[in-house]
């Protein structure tokens, strides 16, 4: 249990795979951005969502 998840950048399927079998541009890992209590624009981002203008995924 030491494969990592890819996600093709094009069409979006995951695979255990660097290259996407179905359109076979390259993978990238899709990892969140690393937690930080010191968020230098958290603000900006949780007003933006507030007002609609960021949406979630």
């Amino acid at each position: 249990m030491g494969q990592k998840i890819f996600k093709c950048r094009k069409c979006g399927r995951y695979t255990l795979e660097t290259v996407c079998q179905q359109c076979g541009l390259s993978t990238v890992r899709p990892q969140p951005a690393k937690f930080s209590p010191k968020d230098p624009y958290g603000k900006y981002r949780r007003l933006a969502r507030k007002e609609g203008i960021l949406c979630r995924k």
